[in-house]
């Protein structure tokens, strides 16, 4: 099974022969390449023509991470599957206002059920959020009547901050506390988590755009202006609640990640290396994780839904079946 390389050491990545070698700080090893869908790299790599050649061959993304694991960009092959069609349907879903917007909705739609099926999970463990699943709940009534996308990103955003509002009764311990939502710098570890867990699946999204005939630059959310990609941050919306965000309850709840694994820059909170390799190895743990998902006999992947999702849009574009976001059956 291909898995994400993640290379958090400095070094060097080169072509030997038909497969990768990573000469790093702590270690040198071969990985074939028969075995890497993606590499996400941490650290400072230097790369060669030869691997990129490679890379490029085998339809393998590599994306880099600033040293605060922010998304800085993508080596990213010669598309190989976009389809000229499927190009001009997505820009005219995106320039028909009404297509766009009923897109967009979805988008919305399908992360508000995600947050309730989260919130719903806890309360069931005796978590009092009742208030919080109200919200959402009036929220998505009042999203069905929306005709604008300003509007709905701004209801989207009081959804979300309302949701932030039920982390300190999800997680329990004490010394990890939420306040607000704060961005590029996080005030908080909280914050430095969700940032941070954000970005790698905005990545993640991206590789599996690359492998379909859709073009990630044209999103309906979010508006595809001088962004590189949108179409990658309509979809997390959608998965953020279920893999994201539970990565973090369940994290901080086991004691997996801990306050020494952040330390204070004077600005803002920083997740050190140590505790970037338990936190993508906890999203390695998630994305392989099989589930029963309706209409479909075998399980799958969280991976592997993600690509389905892609599949199910593109049918929208096309005109073979409206699109219906994936909401989780906990």
């Amino acid at each position: 099974m291909k898995r994400i390389i993640y290379v958090f050491s400095d070094g060097e990545i080169k072509r030997k022969d038909n497969t990768v070698k990573l000469f790093c700080e702590d270690k040198n090893k071969f990985i074939p390449v028969e075995n890497i869908s993606d590499i996400f790299i941490f650290g400072e790599i230097n790369i060669t023509k030869k691997l990129l050649e490679l890379l490029s061959q085998k339809e393998i993304l590599m994306h880099y991470f600033n040293y605060y694991g922010y998304y800085m960009g993508s080596f990213y092959p010669r598309e190989h599957y976009n389809s000229g069609h499927v190009i001009l349907k997505q820009a005219e879903h995106y320039n028909n206002s009404n297509k766009r917007i009923k897109l967009a909705k979805k988008f919305v739609e399908g992360s508000l059920e995600n947050i309730r099926k989260v919130l719903q999970y806890y309360a069931r463990q005796g978590v009092d959020i009742e208030e919080n699943i109200h919200f959402i709940d009036n929220t998505l009534i009042e999203i069905k009547e929306i005709n604008d996308i300003n509007i709905l990103l701004s209801k989207e955003g009081h959804s979300r901050e309302n949701y932030y509002k039920s982390f300190d009764k999800i997680i329990k311990q004490n010394n990890f506390r939420f306040d607000k939502r704060t961005r590029r710098p996080p005030l908080n570890e909280l914050n430095t988590l969700i940032s941070f867990g954000n970005s790698i699946l905005y990545t993640l999204i991206l590789s599996e755009i690359y492998k379909t005939h859709l073009d990630p630059r044209i999103g309906y959310l979010h508006t595809s202006n001088f962004r590189s990609f949108t179409l990658n941050l309509d979809i997390s919306e959608i998965f953020k609640p279920i893999i994201i965000d539970r990565i973090i309850f369940s994290s901080i709840n086991k004691k997996i990640l801990k306050k020494n694994h952040f330390y204070d820059e004077g600005d803002g909170i920083i997740l050190k290396e140590a505790g970037m390799k338990k936190f993508v190895q906890e999203f390695d743990n998630r994305i392989a994780q099989t589930i029963k998902v309706r209409n479909i006999n075998n399980k799958v992947s969280y991976r592997r839904l993600i690509r389905l999702e892609i599949y199910k849009i593109q049918k929208h574009l096309l005109g073979e079946k409206l699109y219906s976001p994936y909401i989780n059956r906990w």
